[in-house]
């Protein structure tokens, strides 16, 4: 039986999809697309024992773009009915006739498409009554709270789930799409003492209810990040060694992503144009990327754009590999797309085989990074300059907290100078990494 959400199933949208592509024709497109999706979701949140909010949400939305030869419009809608979808193919056609040409523009070929499906395991409904919610998130509070006496208020828990279907199709004959389902829990607390008050947090995001982090585990671990973080000391300005923690290391990742994404490529606007098949990071760097991953983050068998992707190393041993294309930026800069229109899937940062504290031992003195603040990153340049906060080590032993500081460095150097990566995998994200281990970094500090 077919996952069915607002009165919604597969076939339902399926067939919204094809009258939408066929109400297209008729306006005399040349091509068009249409992504369609619903979503039904329900989130609680509690706040020192007491319930605070129950919150249901609902979501329907449909996307169109049509193209008139080298003209394209867009257009959006959450109404399904037939007088709503007109009026928006009517207007996606009005706006195509007043965009200007690009030779880019237009549908992947045909033999790009993604044939057959696959069942990445994302779907999980959970059924259970919404007390079951808010037991998870109380349980996950009243444990931070009992951590520590220092523990001694909080800015709650919360619980969320969701599902959701999405039908993508097109003028070309391709049509696909599948459910999926998103469970997360999170606690925040405040630590405090004589010299001050510290909050920090803790999260968790599955696809299936049963994966998601005990509630107390979860709860202790934001309280005692939270404890990390008093008493912070000032450190003197100089050249360190510098750990990302694994949550913070997916924005170095993210960094790498954008600086070889197609926008950013063909408008020269990446300090890595041209360079594939070169070594653009130390030997410690292997990325994967498995669009396959069962109950992954971004798990998909075809992407945005109907485009088929395939498991692939993305850099080998720092040896870039490929870029992230889509069909348009693809045409500009000459090549094919790489199934990676909407961005990148699951990309699984091998790990050197340390755990966190054999990276310590192996930085001796320098910086573990645990929160990072503003944006100082420039694409063109690789410069790289962030305001943070993080946990000072000295002899590969966490020595006191440390805040109001600016490392800073250029990415092209710190991916040349990344030592090892941590086997303490982040799972919240697309980007699965552990904590990096970079060499040589400059920390400016009021010392």
């Amino acid at each position: 039986m077919q996952p069915q959400i607002l009165n919604f199933n597969y076939e339902n949208l399926s067939d919204i999809v094809s009258h939408v592509l066929s109400v297209a024709k008729a306006n005399g497109v040349t091509s068009a697309e249409v992504e369609i999706s619903v979503a039904s979701g329900k989130n609680v949140s509690v706040r020192l024992g007491n319930l605070e909010t129950v919150e249901l949400n609902n979501d329907k939305s449909l996307s169109l773009t049509v193209y008139f030869g080298n003209r394209r419009g867009m257009a959006s809608t959450s109404d399904f009915s037939s007088h709503a979808i007109e009026d928006s193919v009517k207007a996606a056609c009005q706006i195509a006739k007043y965009t200007a040409e690009d030779n880019a523009f237009g549908l992947p070929e045909k033999s790009q498409f993604a044939i057959g499906t696959r069942d990445l395991d994302l779907f999980h409904p959970w059924k259970e009554d919404e007390s079951i919610m808010i037991d998870r998130a109380l349980e996950c509070e009243e444990e931070a709270l009992s951590f520590d006496k220092r523990i001694d208020n909080s800015e709650g828990a919360q619980m969320s789930k969701s599902d959701a279907i999405f039908v993508y199709g097109n003028s070309m004959g391709f049509l696909g799409g599948f459910p999926s389902s998103r469970f997360s829990l999170s606690c925040s607390v405040l630590a405090s003492d004589s010299q001050g008050m510290q909050r920090d947090s803790a999260y968790s995001s599955t696809r299936s209810f049963g994966d998601l982090v005990d509630g107390k585990l979860l709860g202790r671990e934001a309280s005692q990040r939270a404890l990390s973080r008093l008493n912070p000391r000032s450190i003197k300005t100089g050249k360190y060694p510098v750990i990302f923690e694994a949550p913070i290391a997916t924005s170095i990742i993210s960094c790498l992503v954008s600086a070889i994404s197609g926008g950013n490529l063909y408008r020269e606007t990446s300090f890595l144009m041209g360079s594939i098949g070169t070594k653009i990071a130390s030997e410690a760097l292997t990325i994967h990327e498995d669009p396959f991953l069962p109950k992954g983050n971004a798990s998909t068998y075809f992407d945005d754009e109907g485009v088929r992707v395939q498991p692939r190393i993305l850099v080998e041993k720092g040896v870039l590999n490929g870029y992230f294309l889509s069909t348009y930026s693809a045409r500009r800069l000459g090549m094919e797309s790489t199934g990676n229109a909407g961005g990148a899937h699951n990309l699984l940062i091998q790990s050197s085989d340390n755990t966190l504290e054999q990276l310590l031992a192996k930085m001796g003195t320098g910086l573990i990074v645990t929160e990072l603040l503003g944006h100082g990153t420039n694409m063109v340049t690789g410069d790289y300059s962030r305001g943070a906060a993080g946990l000072w080590v000295e002899s590969g032993q966490i020595q006191h907290a440390v805040e109001e500081i600016t490392i800073a460095g250029n990415l092209r150097t710190m991916l040349a100078n990344i030592i090892a990566v941590g086997n303490d995998t982040y799972n919240n994200s697309s980007k699965y990494t552990g904590s990096i281990l970079i060499d040589g970094m400059m920390i400016a500090a009021n010392g």
